[in-house]
């Protein structure tokens, strides 16, 4: 479900039917304010989105701004803007995810071992860096499909012992296979050298541009910068499958660990009662407010010189905005223009996201 005003899915007025960028050309400074014009022109710079995720999603990177523009020059069918697309994603339960690569001594320590996948290193490579983990991403997105079988047969038969803290692999690998196929090349890719998360609700990762990644399970709350641009290689039939050598060009290694993959959240100074938490990804087009309620609390925000969508994922209460009081039930998305007061109220508890940018 996308919340923004970005063309391909805009949000549109309940009241009204009004696209949401209708609403904001009407009167853009007024409600983006004179920095977020200044800084993005007169559009929203994110776009929030709500995923429910039942098998995996693409394995892709979406491309750095240099990358799209020449991507969106190319081909604007394909790559519809020329804008690069970092994102989070928050768990609101369980999220399973491989986001980025793991420790080098990680895969490494696999491709030491396994005799299946060595077929896939750079010749009289034994030293591995971020060049070696590329071109095994490489060989792996170009190798046959029968290459690709045999070498999920015969991971499939080591015993689990050789794998060490990674045993996982070998019970993650019959799901994806189910999922897709076992000719499916992004098996490999995502087991071998990704890093695998499970969080839980209110848990984050930062996924910066040209990041590997691939959402597994769960449902989630995303918000990127303003961007649809993707590069798919994996978890997907062959003909959808995106430029090999592009995708792989374009890998940075960042991040490096799990560890690294984590956003974390810290109380917010927008919250005036202290029930709102912060999660501020390392980018200028956004960050993102919650706010928890039990029953009887309530929160007010700080005024935000930009603009905002609040959307409430569970519970249900009142919300104070410009004068104005609303109900704010499961379900419910709000725009707001910068500089409006918000207070919140729940009798039985409320939990509501505020992705804004000024």
């Amino acid at each position: 479900m996308w919340m923004g005003d970005y063309p391909v899915q805009p949000a549109k007025s309940l009241k009204t039917g009004e696209e949401l960028h209708q609403i904001v050309d009407e009167d853009k400074e007024g409600l983006l304010g004179k920095n977020i014009m200044e800084k993005f022109g007169g559009v929203l710079p994110f776009l929030p989105k709500i995923l429910s995720i039942e098998k995996a999603l693409e394995l892709q990177i979406h491309p750095d701004k240099d990358l799209a523009a020449k991507l969106h020059a190319k081909n604007a069918d394909q790559f519809t803007d020329d804008n690069h697309k970092p994102e989070i994603a928050i768990a609101l339960g369980k999220f399973e995810v491989f986001v980025g690569w793991k420790a080098t001594p990680d895969i490494q320590a696999l491709f030491d071992v396994l005799q299946p996948i060595q077929k896939f290193l750079p010749n009289g490579k034994t030293h591995f860096n971020n060049e070696t983990l590329k071109q095994i991403c490489h060989n792996i997105l170009t190798s046959s499909d029968a290459s690709i079988k045999e070498c999920q047969e015969q991971l499939g038969k080591i015993p689990r012992e050789k794998f060490g803290k990674q045993a996982y692999i070998l019970d993650l690998l019959p799901r994806l296979q189910g999922q897709y196929s076992i000719e499916d090349p992004g098996n490999l890719v995502t087991l071998l050298c990704m890093n695998f998360l499970t969080l839980e609700a209110g848990e984050a990762i930062y996924v910066p541009a040209d990041c590997p990644h691939a959402y597994l399970s769960g449902d989630i709350v995303e918000c990127m910068a303003r961007s649809n641009n993707v590069l798919n290689t994996g978890f997907c039939p062959r003909a959808k499958r995106d430029n090999i050598e592009l995708f792989t060009e374009a890998l940075t290694f960042s991040p490096h660990s799990s560890k690294d993959a984590i956003l974390g959240a810290a109380k917010s100074s927008k919250g005036k009662m202290g029930k709102t938490m912060e999660y501020a990804p390392p980018m200028s087009e956004f960050s993102m407010l919650k706010t928890s309620l039990q029953g009887g609390e309530n929160e007010a925000h700080e005024r935000i010189a930009g603009p905002s969508v609040i959307f409430a994922t569970s519970g249900a209460g009142k919300m104070k905005a410009g004068g104005e009081d609303f109900d704010i039930n499961e379900g419910y998305i709000f725009f707001a223009g910068q500089g409006v007061e918000m207070e919140f109220f729940s009798a039985k508890g409320l939990e509501v996201y505020r992705a804004y940018a000024e």
